[in-house]
């Protein structure tokens, strides 16, 4: 029996920076919640807080999903994997939306080196 070989990737992720990284039918992105962006998506969905931008984000409605694909995407072709995507890539979206977030949440020490980094 043949072991499945571990999908390559083209885009590296700098996890220490926030980035996730998320495959939608085949097109792969990497996501990141810089303030800017999240502004952006925020704006764009008419968020009162923060709280309300996450619990769009995480919970898998439509709107928000295909935004933050477009408005959160630092490497990738966005607009592909939202031709593409469909309601089973949902919970994948719901990940990578909650992780990239969460780094918000998260103590910024020993995040120095990422500070520098760009996309």
């Amino acid at each position: 029996m043949a072991i499945p070989a571990e999908p390559i990737y083209k885009h590296a992720v700098n996890e220490a920076r926030g980035e996730a990284r998320l495959v939608i039918d085949g097109v792969e992105l990497v996501l990141a919640a810089e303030m800017g962006r999240l502004s952006a998506v925020s704006s764009r969905l008419q968020c009162k807080s923060l709280n309300d931008l996450f619990m769009r984000l995480s919970g898998v409605e439509a709107a928000a999903t295909l935004a933050g694909i477009e408005l959160l995407t630092v490497k990738g072709n966005a607009l592909e994997a939202i031709t593409k995507i469909k309601l089973k890539h949902f919970t994948a979206c719901a990940a990578a939306f909650s992780t990239i977030l969460a780094h918000h949440f998260e103590d910024d020490e020993g995040n120095v080196g990422a500070v520098g980094e760009t996309a």
